[in-house]
């Protein structure tokens, strides 16, 4: 028994001298001594696990989300230029323009896994890619929360813990200190406030994040000395900044555009439509007859449209016990949920008098072929009307201070238009009746439709039909000649898809990347250059002041 005894005696006093080596060291380390976790933490800690440890089948959407580069379809040149702006020694910032649905999210995920494995870039396995969708960054007046750029959480505020109880201002670092070495990708970069994006130039300017609060003191000894560090010397914050926007460049700070390279994704056709949807099924595990597939491309506006076609109509063949997506599932699909078929604008191959195909861009920067109807009969001298309808007559700017109402620059190009004539051909179309329609529903604006338009009223006065297949892109000045438009590329790029044999454009908009197109492409700088060319005349050598001889036969037997 007393050796029982003489047993737990030497049991507790080694137990004790373990209690006290370690609340010794817990003092000098300053940790406080843990109390046991209360039994419903515990539960709840299983509850979560238990949670956790279930999970759906990983959705369409997210299987057919291209895992590289070259399952990204139909951007093969922004792709590439994608590339050269951030995988090499010297990455750049980048705005990446385009409408949605289009890989610019993708493409800026995976490029990032490109550049750390090349040698020479700066990016290594450290560098993170950090996304922040810039319509959910609001701007917050009082600066107590900006998780974009990041705030001082000052002791005035609840939630300061210990060091807020002794008067220590708290810094939060932003995405910008979380990107530093690596991506800050911002989504719908278009959307910022603008004060925020007054900040990220400020970030990007000085590559760093600098604090400021009323609390802090650098004669403040409670204050730690990383903190102390953080407001005299700011936080790290040198990345490289991906921007993504289905805006214009136009609706771009120039501030921000300076900065950056600009790549431009352009809208998806029918059949990278149909890649992405014969993708989709494969992964699905089912397959999609040739007439489902093109059926189901042409009801699509991007590629999202198409995976959710396939993930329904591959469930309908699914429940079924069919492993073939059939024509008729996809047409299932698209009545019930509402899809509008895909309006693919053809130009006719059959010559029309008044009737010319004009050439524009949207707003989601897609080219568009409009055709432009003219009809134009004799009147009183001087006494012609002039009729337009789809086309934007009068438009307000905003100048901040002050409104501006002036006449649509559609409406400027018809009167250019009729000016030209008198001046070069000495016609005088204040002697007709002339009527401009663009059929289809969407007002037209701008001025690049001046030479389609020329076209069609020299076309509805001579009655001569312009040659079939003929599209045109052009601003017309009042002397008659044809200055350059913008966003050439998308145009041509339409009137092709439209059927197109003949582009005709600005000489100064003039790449010799076109000359690989499958049409004939004329650039032109004078409308008599258009006149002939549109009407079959396509030879080089001719004075500017001469009508072609068809027309001036037409204008004389007219007269």
């Amino acid at each position: 028994m007393e050796i029982v005894i003489w047993i737990l005696v030497q049991l507790a006093l080694f137990g004790g001298l373990l209690w006290f080596v370690s609340a010794r060291r817990d003092k000098e380390l300053g940790v406080a001594r843990r109390r046991p976790a209360p039994k419903n933490e515990t539960r709840e800690l299983h509850a979560l696990r238990a949670q956790r440890a279930r999970a759906l089948n990983m959705p369409l959407a997210e299987l057919a989300r291209p895992a590289k580069m070259e399952d990204i379809v139909g951007q093969e040149d922004a792709i590439r230029a994608l590339r050269a702006a951030m995988c090499g020694p010297n990455p750049q910032h980048v705005l990446l323009y385009g409408p949605p649905g289009v890989g610019k999210t993708c493409a800026a995920r995976l490029v990032l896994e490109e550049a750390k494995r090349n040698p020479e870039s700066p990016f290594d396995e450290q560098s993170a890619f950090v996304e922040v969708d810039a319509t959910c960054v609001r701007f917050d007046e009082r600066a107590i929360a900006d998780p974009l750029i990041g705030s001082v959480h000052d002791p005035i505020y609840q939630g300061a813990g210990t060091l807020g109880a002794q008067g220590v201002p708290q810094p939060k670092p932003g995405a910008v200190t979380r990107a530093h070495c690596g991506v800050l990708f911002l989504d719908e970069i278009g959307e910022l406030h603008p004060m925020q994006m007054n900040k990220l130039l400020k970030v990007l300017e000085d590559r760093r994040v600098y604090f400021d609060s009323a609390y802090y003191s650098p004669e403040n000894a409670a204050i730690p000395p990383h903190i102390h560090d953080i407001f005299q010397n700011g936080l790290p914050a040198d990345f490289r900044l991906i921007g993504a926007t289905t805006r214009s460049p136009e609706e771009i700070p120039p501030a921000l555009r300076s900065r950056c390279v600009e790549l431009f994704f352009r809208p998806l056709g029918q059949a990278d439509l149909a890649a992405i949807a014969q993708g989709a099924a494969h992964r699905l595990g089912v397959r999609i007859g040739e007439a489902a597939l093109q059926t189901c491309a042409s009801y699509c506006a991007s590629g999202r449209d198409a995976v959710n076609i396939v993930q329904l109509a591959g469930g309908a063949a699914h429940a079924e016990g069919r492993e073939e997506i059939s024509l008729e599932d996809v047409l299932w699909v698209a009545e019930t949920c509402h899809h509008s078929r895909r309006l693919v604008q053809r130009i006719s191959d059959t010559p029309r008098v008044g009737v010319c195909a004009g050439l524009a861009v949207s707003s989601s920067g897609q080219g568009l072929a409009i055709e432009i109807e003219c009809t134009a009969v004799r009147a009183e001298h001087g006494m012609g009307t002039l009729l337009l309808g789809g086309m934007v007559e009068e438009e307000e700017i905003d100048l901040r201070t002050r409104k501006l109402r002036r006449k649509g620059t559609a409406r400027v190009s018809v009167e250019n238009v009729r000016e030209a004539f008198r001046r070069r051909f000495g016609l005088d179309c204040r002697d007709y009746d002339v009527r401009f329609n663009v059929p289809g529903g969407m007002p037209m604006d701008g001025p690049s439709a001046g030479i389609a338009l020329s076209v069609a009223l020299m076309s509805a006065i001579t009655g001569e039909a312009p040659m079939a297949r003929i599209a045109l892109t052009g601003e017309i000045t009042a002397q008659g000649e044809v200055r350059p438009v913008g966003g050439v590329r998308e145009k041509l790029a339409a009137a092709v898809e439209a059927g197109a044999q003949t582009l005709v454009l600005p000489a100064d908009n003039w790449e010799e990347g076109f000359s690989k197109l499958p049409a004939a492409v004329y650039p032109v700088r004078d409308i008599a250059e258009v006149m002939r060319i549109a009407f079959g005349v396509t030879h080089e050598t001719h004075a500017k002041e001469d009508m072609p001889s068809v027309l001036e036969q037409q204008m004389a037997i007219g007269d």
